[in-house]
């Protein structure tokens, strides 16, 4: 028994430790957000602002057109979901329930997608799309990334585990194909799909490769390259750093308010995956 409980507050204290470990940057980026000038410069760090120095977020908005760059960066990252989503919930009913020619070599070539970096391909896409005139717009911030491979496979996956006789008599009613995709097959996977938006939410939100590389303007920029460059915008300043965290705190709350609101949808998802 004294061993049992040993353990467990072993395992509690292990917990708290890699929370910590997880939390402290957070917490870090949080306070160096709020600091003034001097508290930065102290050579001594303090771990809580002696005063909260709000005027920081007002100073990211005088050096830098952060609403330009976070409509940017909405527009791109709703768009993206939107197609993500629509493109996985289409091409995972097709390969889960539909029969056609050659589905499973088609299903392994999605499958091997997933292995391939986007660093890889960037080039040649790259040149297809200066070749189009796409550069320095949302067709090429959105388009390449119309379709996921992650996306297909985990819902096809759900899409496979739901009995067909559902279906059947769904078709027996009269309902067509998408119709049984987004009135049946949708709900019944409502966990999966939230999960997936939330995923593709903050890989879209935070993406800093593609945008850095297809875009080049400052009416096209992201808030997560924006961010990047935030401390040579305020370069009148030795010493800046609470103009950057307050830009990345600005960037990353968001997706933390999203987390909170939606953590049960994340965890009844992977409880019920079929990667177990």
């Amino acid at each position: 028994m004294a061993a049992s409980k040993t353990i467990a507050s072993i395992r509690v204290i292990a917990a708290l430790l890699v929370t910590a470990a997880f939390a402290f940057p957070l917490y870090w980026l949080f306070i160096t957000a709020f600091k003034t000038v001097p508290e930065l410069k102290s050579a001594v760090p303090t771990f809580w602002p002696e005063t909260f120095a709000w005027e920081n977020f007002k100073r990211i908005f005088q050096v830098a057109p952060m609403h330009i760059y976070t409509y940017n960066t909405v527009v791109m990252t709703v768009v993206n979901i939107f197609l993500q989503i629509n493109i996985s919930i289409i091409t995972a009913y097709a390969f889960a329930k539909g029969q056609f020619p050659g589905k499973e070599k088609l299903f392994l070539v999605v499958i091997a997608a997933l292995i391939v970096p986007e660093q890889i391909i960037f080039v040649p896409t790259y040149v297809m799309l200066s070749k189009l005139g796409w550069l320095n717009t949302f067709l090429a911030l959105t388009i390449p990334h119309a379709a996921s491979a992650y996306s297909i496979f985990l819902m096809r996956q759900v899409f496979k585990s739901i009995n067909n006789d559902v279906i059947d008599a769904a078709k027996v009613d009269g309902a067509n194909k998408f119709h049984i995709m987004y009135r049946i097959l949708v709900p019944m996977a409502k966990s999966t799909v939230v999960t997936l938006v939330i995923l593709k939410f903050i890989g879209n939100w935070n993406a800093y490769f593609w945008p850095l590389v297809m875009t080049n303007s400052e009416k096209m920029r992201v808030i997560t390259v924006a961010v990047a460059v935030l401390k040579n915008v305020a370069n009148e300043e030795a010493v800046n750093y609470h103009i950057v965290m307050a830009g990345s705190l600005i960037a990353i709350a968001p997706i933390i308010v999203l987390f909170i609101i939606a953590q049960k949808h994340i965890i009844t998802a992977m409880a019920h995956s079929t990667f177990k």
